[in-house]
């Protein structure tokens, strides 16, 4: 029986008369890699700040690594990685500083610190640059740097926000292979939010589409891509089901292109 490391029943909040997020219901498989996709504002954030313990649903239920997240947010808490879209290393601090402020953040023993540091600097490739501090890192170094922070205490959930937002195509790549290696290596879930759609096709075993707070549409990018027509890319599937048309029905794939033509002429 396959062992689910995130699943959410109902999950819903509201801010006053807004709904964010309605009646959300996924199942992510652990070990597996996860996007949340969708346009700004559809919900993503309020989500991973509800799974990550941030915010409190108003409604449903969810369980992280296999505990609620509000009856034992703590244990959650014990058993998660986030690395934010903001920068979250500090420039004047070397490499090895900020992963051994970050160890003892986590509360890892000093018995497996230096180890855990060691492991974490070699899985990104960082070991030449341990002593350079930080502010003189190129972007793709940072966040596989932030990376090895979010994994020094071994979640069995690492959550990403955006992880390679504003990266050359190269440094994507490299964080691309970094992220593979993760889950390889340490069997650790991911759980990623990206508006790149080819880093959704190619990293994710499964995808989730939300619009407007509520889920749109969920499985892997080749059945999606299938489902919306015999030639479609990514980008179609995701114009497809975060367009007004596709809530209203199902017309296909030629409506889609036709919508994100439009949309593009537009501005």
């Amino acid at each position: 029986m396959t062992t689910n490391a995130v699943e959410t029943v109902g999950l819903t909040r509201r801010f006053g008369a807004l709904t964010a997020v309605n009646d959300l219901r996924l199942s992510v498989p652990a070990g597996s890699i996860f996007g949340l996709l969708g346009r700004n504002g559809a919900g993503k954030t309020v989500t991973i700040k509800m799974l990550t313990t941030l915010l409190p649903p108003s409604s449903g239920h969810a369980t992280v690594a296999g505990f609620d997240i509000v009856a034992q947010a703590t244990q959650v808490r014990r058993r998660i990685g986030y690395v934010p879209q903001m920068l979250s290393a500090d420039g004047g601090l070397t490499g090895y500083e900020n992963l051994l402020v970050s160890a003892r953040l986590y509360n890892v023993n000093g018995r497996d610190r230096r180890r855990r540091i060691a492991e974490g600097l070699a899985l990104m490739e960082l070991e030449e640059s341990a002593d350079t501090l930080v502010r003189h890192y190129s972007g793709g170094m940072i966040r596989r740097l932030e990376i090895a922070q979010g994994l020094l205490h071994r979640p069995a959930v690492l959550f990403l926000d955006e992880p390679t937002v504003g990266l050359d195509p190269v440094a994507r790549h490299a964080v691309w292979e970094h992220l593979r290696r993760v889950q390889k290596t340490f069997g650790t879930t991911l759980f990623l939010t990206t508006h790149y759609m080819d880093e959704a096709e190619t990293l994710c075993d499964h995808a989730a589409i939300l619009h407007r707070g509520q889920l749109a549409v969920v499985g892997s990018p080749a059945e999606l891509m299938r489902r919306v027509g015999p030639d479609a890319t990514f980008d179609d599937v995701f114009a497809h089901f975060t367009s007004s048309s596709a809530e209203i029905d199902e017309r296909g794939y030629r409506e889609a292109q036709r919508a994100r033509r439009t949309a593009r002429r537009l501005g």
